[in-house]
């Protein structure tokens, strides 16, 4: 019996709930993970799980077992990074996950410029609104936008973006156009989820002083892009980092509004699991956005709202 083989296996028995779930995890069959978790347990002459037909728990010195299991894995996985680390070359595949639109407007070009300098490594990429849980889905690499709140994930910035505020002149022409803040009360305004302000925009004004107001609204919704689609349609206003704005600002699908309000900037950061030792090819990569993130702010700074004043 491979030890460590064996303990793997019953690691992510526990951490999947069942034996089914690991196996299609580890791409073994469901009975090769029986074997493993049974070889375990008679090889330590102890119960680490107790069966049932519908339920699966923990004994008290599987509860034991599993806590050291999973240290000495950890610690095993970071002696390989820190080996794969001492290559010169970065080299693998990192899988990283973004929101669609940043993903398209900003993580393409950066992924292709990278490959140039590094074309040994690949890339695997989840896209998705929500925060997903970057342990449990085996990704290296996140791109999050926004307030991280009480994330115990290591951060990098790599980025920053403005909250700006839209609509189409269809819909300003009919409703008419926000002089300050407080006017929007009066509009319907669209919530985007995964804002930790949602219905509470900030804006500062020239003077430097700060304008909160509550705002209302007929859709809230976890995608700003169709956030975004209403307010061309000419729906209502939307309240969204200005990067996704760029295309439709340019062909004057809508308009900015309250421009000589700023919203409130929120930052752009790479991040991964604090527990886990970054390999050679996810800090290569971490560093360039970084790199890339000051080269582009030194030339022009909140370069992604600079479409507007284009003629």
């Amino acid at each position: 019996m491979d030890r460590f083989t064996a303990m793997s296996v019953f690691v992510q028995v526990v951490e999947q709930g069942s034996f089914a779930r690991a196996a299609e995890r580890l791409g073994l069959s469901t009975s090769a993970v029986s074997r493993h978790v049974a070889d375990l347990e008679a090889h330590l002459d102890v119960r680490l799980l107790n069966r049932t037909t519908r339920t699966l728990s923990l004994s008290e010195t599987g509860h034991v077992y599993f806590e050291r299991a999973v240290t000495l894995l950890g610690d095993l996985a970071e002696a390989e990074a820190l080996a794969e680390a001492a290559q010169t070359t970065p080299r693998g595949t990192i899988k990283l996950t973004s929101s669609a639109a940043y993903a398209v407007k900003h993580l393409a070009p950066a992924i292709a410029d990278f490959q140039v300098l590094h074309p040994k490594v690949n890339f695997d990429v989840s896209l998705s609104e929500h925060f997903v849980d970057l342990v449990d889905e085996g990704l290296d690499l996140g791109i999050r936008i926004g307030d991280l709140g009480e994330s115990t994930l290591v951060a990098k910035k790599i980025g920053e973006t403005e909250l700006i505020a839209c609509a189409s002149p269809g819909y300003l022409r009919l409703h008419g156009t926000p002089g300050h803040p407080r006017d929007l009360v009066n509009h319907n305004c669209f919530s985007y989820a995964h804002l930790s302000t949602k219905d509470h925009w900030r804006f500062t004004d020239e003077a430097g002083d700060v304008v909160e107001i509550n705002v209302g609204g007929t859709l809230r919704s976890n995608s700003g892009e169709l956030a975004i689609a209403m307010a061309e349609r000419g729906a209502g206003i939307a309240l969204e980092p200005c990067f996704m704005f760029t295309e439709a600002l340019r062909e004057k699908r809508v308009v900015r509004v309250l421009k000589n309000y700023r919203g409130r900037a929120t930052g752009i950061h790479a991040v991964y699991p604090a527990r886990r030792y970054l390999s050679n090819k996810v800090r290569a990569f971490v560093d360039f956005l970084h790199a890339r993130y000051v080269a582009q702010s030194t030339q022009r700074p909140r370069a992604d709202c600079a479409v507007e004043t284009q003629k």
